[in-house]
């Protein structure tokens, strides 16, 4: 049976040996002779796959996850390389595990969801930010200056830019920056105050109020603000509960149409 380079061995060491090994992939019929031969093939390219994948350290993810990752990209490239197209596989593994390492940063390492549009536009911004900040001065580079480097318009930078602080999120217990026993962010979060919204309703429909007759804004106020029943309001008034109804619906469907109206 056709072998692949040992494992851990180079396979640039053999390269016609490899070679052989991907045409023999490709005569075998599914079964554990060719199962194994895949395996090896695999095992013997593991080391260039933990190269590339040690190009990205340091970036938030363990070797160990990159590795894993390299690894899947590996059998992708054993999985679909063709010997028949004259190819090296080195030259058609390397990009195919570098872009499933990219891939797992751009789909599965962002704290906040960002479109795939903004993610490539962070990496633009953040490449051309580095590269201006090299520049003499050691100023940071303006939103005009990144532009004419990447030949980005403004409003792409801008969203570039704030991509870059959505790569990762603070928690909510986090303290504040620089602070000694300061309280987490949790605690001075905001909380939505169903009083305020109730004041904002009361001041929109003022308007429409004055507009009312005075016996409409009597029967509004009766039930309303004194949860009176329209049975209650019709014995108060000398007047019937369907009547009550009427003016109720009527006088609503006024206030609210002043109201919209103000706010528009």
């Amino acid at each position: 049976m056709q072998t692949a380079p040992a494992p851990g061995q180079h396979p640039d060491a053999d390269t016609a040996s490899t070679e052989r090994a991907f045409r023999r992939l490709r005569e075998l019929p599914p079964g554990p002779e060719r199962d194994a031969l895949r395996d090896e093939t695999i095992c013997a390219w593991l080391p260039m796959a933990h190269r590339i994948a040690s190009r990205f350290r340091d970036r938030g993810e363990s070797m160990d996850d990159l590795r894993q990752v390299a690894a899947m990209g590996l059998v992708k490239a054993v999985d679909r390389y063709d010997p028949e197209r004259g190819k090296a596989f080195e030259v058609y593994a390397v990009p195919t595990v570098t872009g499933e390492v990219k891939r797992h940063f751009r789909d599965h390492t962002w704290d906040v969801h960002v479109p795939r549009r903004v993610q490539d536009l962070r990496n633009r911004v953040r490449a051309a930010r580095r590269e201006l900040a090299q520049d003499p001065g050691g100023r940071a580079p303006t939103c005009a200056e990144i532009a004419s480097r990447t030949g980005l318009v403004e409003e792409d930078v801008l969203l570039g830019l704030e991509a870059l602080e959505s790569y990762s999120a603070l928690s909510l217990d986090a303290e504040p920056a620089g602070a000694d026993g300061g309280s987490p962010l949790a605690d001075r979060l905001g909380s939505c105050d169903r009083a305020l919204d109730v004041a904002l309703d009361r001041e929109a429909a003022k308007p429409g109020l004055r507009e009312l007759p005075e016996r409409e804004r009597t029967i509004l106020y009766l039930r309303y603000f004194r949860d009176m029943s329209q049975v209650s309001i019709a014995d108060r008034l000398g007047i019937s509960q369907m009547h009550v109804s009427r003016l109720l619906s009527r006088s609503c469907k006024q206030v609210r149409t002043a109201a919209l109206q103000e706010a528009a």
